[in-house]
């Protein structure tokens, strides 16, 4: 019975407020996170994160437009991960959104209060660590999910941030068409097959801020474990701050350098289902420090939430190439993914034959 009413106290806290604690030297049992032994080192290598340029997916000269194709198809091969530059969204717009993202965890806990999360397609969820109901360790950080396509919903509260969220989620639905017309070139599809079947006008968006407050014991906490997103790709930017690793080649690499300006972009679980296990969707994590707080702002996209989503039929050959994965409607993914603990690429596991 003890065990049961501390976890329930802990459910109620938010790390901001914990952080804030002037004698927090440790941090409770219930944030202290055991890394699996057979866990993937970190990587001390230099491989640069692939780069696409996005403006020349709508180049005039072919032969550049057939460049930056291959390079985004390598990229979601080889790593399931890029940056683009050269993308049209306004970097003062970018600068924007982690500033009002910022001034709403700076609300008072009363005005919070009213978003606070119950269900996990409430349009707009204030919550902690990843589900607090079935989390049996608790992340090291405290989060804000709006849907905000295909229909907009945004918190009132502070002043401005719905118009900025508003334009925000218009203008990166406009980098992830390109990008996902790219990537169906790249699978030797019509350039609008991926939109077309995932019937992206319809599309859910979901706008995420993460907010990382710094950890009195970074090394026994952690941010966000290992794990993938659901839907197709996910696009970051972030406050300057480092803490994002991602896998590649069997080794987590740090996401440090990368271009002012530019969109962070994984590729995810159906981009994988649908390209029948040719395009990987990447593991990733985030982790914590001693000394600044880190706010990552991520704009999940994926299919209509009525999408049953399966291998492209042009990428499947019954004999050479059969069907790595069985249908699954998006929203049930959706649920099964949010309403349970996050690890690893287990939800994409039940759906593998």
């Amino acid at each position: 019975m003890f065990y049961i009413t501390r976890v329930v106290h802990f459910k109620m806290n938010f790390v901001k407020r914990l952080s804030e604690s002037r004698d927090l030297n440790t941090i409770p049992s219930i944030y202290t996170y055991t890394t699996n032994p057979n866990e993937s080192p970190v990587s001390n290598s230099q491989d640069s994160i692939p780069t696409i340029d996005f403006s020349l997916l709508t180049s005039p000269d072919p032969s550049l437009r057939l460049q930056v194709i291959q390079e985004l198809g390598d990229a979601c091969k080889d790593w399931g991960f890029f940056q683009v530059i050269n993308h049209g969204v306004p970097e003062d717009l970018m600068n924007m959104v982690v500033e009002k993202s910022n001034e709403f965890f700076n609300l008072t806990d009363e005005e919070k209060k009213d978003f606070e999360e119950k269900d996990v397609l409430d349009p707009i969820r204030y919550g902690t660590s990843f589900n607090s109901k079935k989390d049996k360790v608790f992340c090291w950080r405290d989060f804000l999910k709006v849907i905000v396509h295909p229909e907009f919903h945004s918190p009132n509260k502070p002043v401005g941030f719905s118009e900025i969220m508003l334009e925000y989620s218009k203008r990166t639905r406009e980098v992830v068409r390109g990008l996902l017309n790219g990537i169906s070139m790249s699978l030797g599809l019509d350039q609008s097959c991926i939109e077309k079947t995932m019937k992206l006008e319809s599309g859910l968006q979901i706008f995420v801020v993460n907010l990382y407050p710094p950890c009195p014991q970074p090394e026994l906490a952690i941010g966000l474990p290992p794990h993938s997103d659901h839907g197709l790709l996910t696009l970051l930017i972030n406050n300057g701050v480092g803490g994002l690793q991602i896998k590649h080649n069997g080794k987590w690499v740090n996401v440090n350098d990368t271009f002012p300006g530019s969109f962070l972009v994984n590729t995810a679980d159906h981009l994988e289902i649908f390209s029948n296990g040719k395009y990987k969707s990447v593991e990733h994590r985030a982790i914590v420090n001693n000394v600044a707080t880190r706010i990552s702002v991520v704009v999940a996209n994926g299919p209509s939430l009525d999408t049953v989503v399966r291998p492209a039929y042009e990428l499947v050959d019954e004999e050479r190439c059969p069907a790595s994965f069985v249908p699954m409607k998006y929203k049930e993914y959706l649920e099964m993914q949010q309403g349970n603990q996050i690890v690893g690429k287990t939800c994409l596991d039940r759906v593998r034959v």
